[in-house]
Parts: structure tokens; C-alpha cells; sequence
């Protein structure tokens, strides 16, 4: 099923969604038409969207491009998701094709490859980072549960001290990036910070371990919305995370941790 939606006094016919806040980051540029004035915008379905043939597909967005509105609202989430995720997934099985990595699991590519490989690095990490963004997003507000919400009591005292933690480090977290709970190599949870497109599995991690929730910082997830007030994106995000998804996330990384 197709919407339409107009949209007004946008006088501009190209858009680039870019994050480059210090000469020392990446840029990333993706081209974004937007509307002339008072032309409508066609937002189609995210069952519409898949990626080129290769080793690794997007993964299903379950609900339309509407359902977080108006915390996320439906511009932005399609642009999201069939722009910058689908780009960085049909470039990261570029970058593979014919290599070492094209048969590996995500996981070990993000913790073997050479880190000075800057298009690998970037598209590996879009990749991983955004499948795990876009599974843990839900329409309904949650809380944890079960295994989760004990450890989270046994590790910050509370559920209300690590929302606290994970939204004070997002909005002090300068420039592009991510903030995560990870699971660490000794199966705690702790909440870490990454640039650009790196994750917790990569070498340079500051705190090595297993994502299990990530929030994703570059203006390309909130711009649209929100502008300069990235604390409201950081509020509107936390109302929408699929807690029961990031309980099985931290299950697993558990198991993993038992087997290393």
C-alpha cells in the first residue's frame, strides 16, 4: 500500500543527508530527492525495499513506515531505511564480493578485518549496526522483562539509572555515532559509546562485547524531525525500543560469552 503526503515550501530538489561535525570524521553522503513545492511524495511499503544480490540481506521492518509517528515520523524512517540502511547493505556485499569475508558471518568480519580498510570498515559496520537499529524498534511502548529486566536491576540498580546512563551518554556523544548496551566479555551489561559506524565488536572497541541495543546518532536517524534537538529524537527513540527483542539479543550474547 502507497501514501501520499504533501509537503510545502521546500524549495530545493536535492537533499544530501550528511554527519560530518569535526574534519576528522566520516562524511557520509547519500542522495535523497525531496519534493518541489507542494509535490507529493509517494511513501511506499518497507516489503518494497531489498537490497542487490548478495552475501547479506536487510532485515524485514515489521510494521509500515508510519507506525512510530509522531515520535519517527514516516519521511524519516522510509529515508532511513530504504536509503542509508539499504546503501550501506548493497555496498558492504560490494566490498566482499570475491573475498575472504563473503561466506563469514557479520560478526567475525567485524572483529578480524583490517580496520585500515575504511569501506569495509564504514559498510560492515552501517550494515550490523542498522540490521540491529531497525530490529529492535517497536510501535508499542515496553519495558524489560524476565532474564533482562533482573540483570538490569542486579547491574544499575534500576531500570530508571540505565535510562538514565544510555540517554546521558547519547546526548554527550559528540558529533556522529552510537550509543549501546552490550553484553561484555565477562557477561555484564555496560553502556559504550562508538563513532561513526563502528560497534563494540570491532578491535579499537573501547569496551569489547555484543551489542543488544543500539541508538543511532547520525543526523540521518532524527534530522528530518527533530533538527538541533537531538535529546527529543534520544526520548522518542527510548519510547520505542522492542525490549522483548533486546532480552533475546542478551540471551544470546550470554550463550556466547559461555562458549569463548
Amino acid at each position: 500500500m502507497k501514501k501520499n503526503i504533501v509537503y510545502f515550501s521546500i524549495s530545493a530538489s536535492l537533499f544530501l543527508l550528511f554527519s560530518c561535525n569535526d574534519k576528522n570524521k566520516l562524511t557520509e553522503v547519500v542522495e535523497v530527492p525531496l519534493p518541489t513545492k507542494e509535490e507529493k511524495i509517494t511513501i511506499g511499503s518497507p516489503d518494497d525495499v531489498k537490497a542487490d544480490p548478495g552475501s547479506f540481506e536487510m532485515t524485514k521492518l515489521p510494521f509500515s513506515y508510519d507506525a512510530l509517528a509522531p515520535a519517527i515520523r514516516t519521511l524519516t524512517l522510509e529515508t532511513h531505511y530504504s536509503k542509508h540502511y539499504l546503501t550501506y547493505t548493497n555496498n558492504f556485499n560490494k566490498e566482499i564480493l570475491n573475498t575472504e569475508f563473503e561466506n563469514l558471518p557479520i560478526e567475525d568480519i567485524l572483529k578480524k578485518m583490517d580496520l585500515n580498510n575504511a569501506k569495509l570498515r564504514q559498510n560492515a559496520g552501517g550494515y550490523y549496526n542498522h540490521t540491529l537499529y531497525f530490529n529492535i524498534l517497536s510501535p508499542k511502548e515496553q519495558t524489560p522483562k524476565d532474564t533482562l529486566a533482573g540483570s538490569i536491576n542486579k547491574e544499575f540498580g534500576s531500570f530508571a539509572n540505565l535510562t538514565t546512563q544510555f540517554k546521558g551518554q547519547s546526548t554527550k556523544q559528540f558529533g556522529s555515532g552510537w550509543v549501546w548496551l552490550v553484553v561484555d566479555r565477562a557477561g555484564k551489561l555496560q553502556v559504550t559509546t562508538t563513532e561513526n559506524q563502528d560497534n563494540p565488536l570491532m578491535k579499537n572497541a573501547l569496551i569489547p562485547g555484543t551489542p543488544i541495543l543500539g541508538i543511532d546518532l547520525w543526523e540521518h536517524a532524527y534530522y528530518l524531525d527533530y533538527q538541533n534537538r537531538k535529546g527529543n529524537y534520544i526520548d522518542a527513540f527510548y519510547e520505542h525500543i522492542n525490549w522483548n527483542k533486546v532480552n533475546e539479543n542478551y540471551i544470546e550474547a550470554l550463550k556466547k560469552v559461555k562458549k569463548v
